[in-house]
C-alpha cells in the first residue's frame, strides 16, 4: 500500500514543490467537474428511473421512444461534448505533467543544494586549493536561486499562453467545421441539381426515342397491312377470274344500276334538319372527329354536304374540300357561306371524274337514304375515284343499337334501311379498300339516361353508339 501511495503521489503531486517553495495548483475541483460532466454526457439519451406501476411504465416507454427518436438530433451535441471532455482530460494531464515537472525540479534543486552544502563542507577544509571551485559553485547556486525566485512568474505566463493558444485553436477548429459544412451543403445541392437535370434529360431523350420507334413501328405496320390487304384483294380477284374462265364458277349477277330516288317530300328539309338533327354548331363539333384522317388533304369531296358543316371544318383546318347535294336550298346556303358546293346527283358527279382524282371522300348520314343496291354501287365508285392511300369516311345510324329504331331512324321519312357495320366493311373490302376502322359514336346513354340502369355489358352490346363511322383507305 505504501508503494502504491508513493507511485500515485509521484504521478499526481500535491501540496508544495520541495526545493521551489511554491504551492502546486489543486486540480481536484477540475477533476470533480470533469467527472460531473462525464456523468451528464453519459446521461444524454437515457431516462430517469421511476417507481413501478402501469402509468410509470407507459411514461418510461414513451420517454425511451422519444429519446431514441431524437438520437439523430442530439448526435452532434454528444460528439461535441465528448470532444470537450477529451480536451479537458488532456488539459488535466498537461497540468499534472507541469506539477510533476515542478516537483522533479524542486527535488533536483534540493539535491543540488545538498550537494553544494556537502561540497562547501569539504571545501571549507580546502579553501585555499578549491577557492575558485567554491566561487563557481556559489555562482551556480545564485543562478539556481534566481531561477527559483522567478519560476512562479514564468509559470503564470506560460499557463496564460497555453490557455490563449487553446482558445485560438478551438475557435479555428469551429470555423473550419462551419466552412466545411457549408461547402458540403453546396456540393450536395449542386450534385442533386446535376443529377436531377441529367435524369430529366435522360427521360426526355428516352421518351422521344420510344415515341419515334413506336411511330415508325406503327407506320411500318400500317404499310405492311395495306400491302397485305392489297395482295389478298388481288389474289382473290385472280382466283375469281380463273374460276370464271374455267367455267367452275358462274359469273356473279351485276349490281343493279343506281335506281332513281323516291319523290322528294314537300317539306322544309333545312328546318327539319335544324329541329331533329341538331344545330350547325353541334354538327361541326361532332365532325371535327374526322380531322385526323382528312387534315392536310388537298382534294376532298363531301357527299350530301347539307348545310356545309364538314366543309367549314375543313376550311378552318386549311384543307380544300367541295360538296355535292341534291337539295338546291342547302347548296345555296353553302355558297352564301363562301363554300364550294354543287347541286348534282352523286353518281353522275363521280362518273364524270377521272379515276384517282380525290384524296378523300366523306359521306355523313347519306347511305341510309339510298336503296339497298345503291350503297355498294356508291362505295365502288368512291373506291375507283380515290387515289392510292385516299380516305373514305362513311357515317350512318348504327343498327346494332336498338334504340335508333324507337327514336332516331324512322324519324326521318327519307331513310330507306339501316346498313350494319359488318355489311359496310364487306362492301369496302370487296372494292379494294383496306385499313378499315369502325368507330361507334354518340352513345345512346347520353341522350337516354334511363339506359344507365341496364347492366353495362348488355347496354354496350344492344344500346351502344347511335351512329358509327367507317373509315377505309384505297389499297
Amino acid at each position: 500500500m505504501n508503494g502504491i501511495r508513493d507511485r500515485v503521489r509521484a504521478r499526481y503531486p500535491e501540496g508544495q514543490a520541495q526545493g521551489l517553495g511554491v504551492t502546486l495548483p489543486d486540480l481536484l475541483p477540475v477533476l470533480h467537474a470533469r467527472d460531473a460532466a462525464e456523468a451528464k454526457v453519459a446521461a444524454i439519451g437515457s431516462v430517469n428511473p421511476r417507481a413501478g406501476g402501469l402509468a410509470n411504465s407507459v411514461i418510461q416507454w414513451t420517454k425511451r421512444n422519444i429519446a431514441r427518436g431524437l438520437g439523430w438530433f442530439v448526435r452532434d451535441q454528444v460528439e461535441y461534448n465528448r470532444a470537450v471532455l477529451g480536451a479537458i482530460e488532456a488539459t488535466l494531464e498537461a497540468l499534472n505533467e507541469v506539477n510533476r515537472t515542478f516537483t522533479a525540479t524542486g527535488g533536483r534543486l534540493d539535491d543540488i543544494e545538498r550537494g553544494i552544502r556537502h561540497d562547501l563542507a569539504q571545501l571549507s577544509h580546502k579553501q585555499d586549493v578549491q577557492h575558485d571551485a567554491a566561487a563557481a559553485l556559489k555562482a551556480e547556486a545564485a543562478e539556481l536561486k534566481d531561477i527559483r525566485e522567478h519560476w512562479p512568474a514564468w509559470r503564470d505566463e506560460w499557463e496564460k499562453k497555453v490557455f490563449q493558444n487553446e482558445i485560438h485553436y478551438l475557435r479555428g477548429l469551429a470555423e473550419m467545421q462551419a466552412l466545411n459544412e457549408a461547402k458540403l451543403q453546396k456540393l450536395d445541392a449542386a450534385f442533386r441539381k446535376d443529377a436531377a437535370q441529367q435524369h430529366e434529360d435522360y427521360e426526355g431523350a428516352l421518351n422521344r426515342s420510344i415515341q419515334e420507334i413506336q411511330q415508325r413501328m406503327w407506320t411500318d405496320m400500317e404499310k405492311v397491312r395495306r400491302e397485305y390487304e392489297a395482295l389478298i384483294h388481288n389474289e382473290l380477284r385472280v382466283v375469281r377470274q380463273k374460276a370464271f374462265a374455267s367455267g367452275t364458277l358462274s359469273a356473279p349477277s351485276p349490281i343493279a344500276t343506281p335506281m332513281p330516288a323516291a319523290p322528294a317530300l314537300d317539306i322544309d328539309y333545312t328546318r327539319f334538319a335544324d329541329r331533329f338533327r341538331g344545330s350547325e354548331e353541334d354538327i361541326r363539333g361532332r365532325q371535327r372527329f374526322y380531322l385526323p384522317w382528312f387534315s392536310g388533304l388537298s382534294n376532298v369531296l363531301d357527299i350530301g354536304c347539307g348545310r356545309g358543316e364538314f366543309l367549314e371544318v375543313m376550311r378552318d383546318a386549311g384543307s380544300q374540300a367541295r360538296g355535292v347535294d341534291l337539295d338546291e336550298e342547302s347548296v345555296a346556303l353553302c355558297q352564301r357561306k363562301g363554300l364550294r358546293a354543287d347541286t348534282a346527283d352523286v353518281f353522275d358527279l363521280l362518273a364524270s371524274e377521272p379515276d384517282g382524282s380525290f384524296d378523300g371522300i366523306f359521306a355523313s348520314q347519306v347511305i341510309e337514304h339510298m336503296l339497298p343496291a345503291q350503297v355498294p354501287a356508291l362505295i365502288k365508285l368512291c373506291a375507283a375515284k380515290l387515289r392510292p392511300g385516299g380516305v373514305l369516311a362513311l357515317e350512318t345510324p348504327n343498327p346494332e343499337c336498338l334504340a335508333i329504331f324507337a327514336t332516331h331512324f324512322y324519324l326521318d321519312p327519307t331513310h330507306q334501311r339501316p346498313i350494319p357495320p359488318a355489311l359496310a366493311v364487306f362492301y369496302c373490302e370487296e372494292y379494294g379498300l383496306g385499313g378499315i376502322e369502325v368507330h361507334r359514336l354518340a352513345p345512346a346513354v347520353e341522350s337516354m339516361p334511363t339506359l344507365s340502369e341496364l347492366p353495362e355489358s348488355f347496354r354496350n352490346a344492344f344500346f351502344g353508339g347511335l351512329d358509327y363511322a367507317l373509315i377505309a383507305r384505297k389499297l
